[in-house]
C-alpha cells in the first residue's frame, strides 16, 4: 500500500452508514473494489465539507469485502458523531494528513483546512484566484478570515507530484 496515489477523485456513488465498534462501512449504491472505486489503502471522508454540509473525517480503507462492505483502519480522525446514510468521497491524499490536527476536523476543531490533489489544469485554472499555487500534487490548503475581515489563504505543498488526476471539477475550498 503506497503513501498517496494520484486520484483525489476515486468513485464515491451512495451512501454509506459506519458502525464504530467494529470499523465496518456498509455502503448503499457503492461500488467498493470495483475497477476505478475505492480499494484497499485509499482515504474514505465521511460527509461533504463546505457549502454547509456536514464533515466527519477521514479514515483508510484496509479491507473490502463486497462492493458494499469495507472496512476502516481506524476511527481516529473522526468527530465520534453517528455516521448514517451519509455521503461519501474517496481519494488517494497522503494517508499521514488524516491524523495531521492541521487538516483534520476532528481534533483541529476548523472546518477551513484541507488537502487537496492539484493537477495542472487546477494550477492554471487558479491562476487568477486567491488560491493561486505554484505546482501540482498533493497541497494543503487552509482559509481563514483575518482580523480586518480579508479572506486569507495558505498553501502548502505536502507531495510534489505530476499526474493528479482530480476528476471533473476544480477542488478549490469553499471559505466558510
Amino acid at each position: 500500500m503506497a503513501l498517496w496515489g494520484n486520484n483525489d477523485s476515486v468513485g464515491s456513488l451512495g451512501t454509506v452508514t459506519l458502525t464504530y465498534s467494529t470499523g465496518q462501512v456498509v455502503g448503499s449504491g457503492t461500488s467498493f473494489g470495483a475497477v476505478g472505486a475505492a480499494g484497499t489503502g485509499d482515504v474514505i471522508r465521511f460527509g461533504i465539507r463546505g457549502d454547509g454540509g456536514t464533515y466527519f473525517g477521514d479514515a483508510v480503507i484496509v479491507g473490502i469485502a463486497s462492493t458494499t462492505v469495507c472496512t476502516i483502519g481506524s476511527t481516529a480522525g473522526l468527530s465520534g458523531a453517528a455516521i448514517a446514510a451519509t455521503s461519501f468521497t474517496v481519494s488517494q491524499l497522503p494517508k499521514y494528513t488524516i491524523l495531521d490536527s492541521k487538516y483534520s476536523e476532528a481534533s483541529y476543531g476548523t472546518s477551513d483546512s484541507l488537502v487537496y490533489g492539484i493537477g495542472r489544469t487546477d494550477v492554471w485554472a487558479g491562476s487568477a484566484t486567491s488560491y493561486r499555487l505554484d505546482g501540482e500534487g498533493w497541497v494543503g490548503v487552509t482559509t481563514y478570515v483575518d482580523s480586518s475581515g480579508a479572506l486569507r489563504v495558505k498553501k502548502e505543498i505536502l507531495v510534489a507530484m505530476s499526474g493528479i488526476s482530480t476528476g471533473d471539477s476544480i477542488h478549490y475550498p469553499t471559505p466558510e
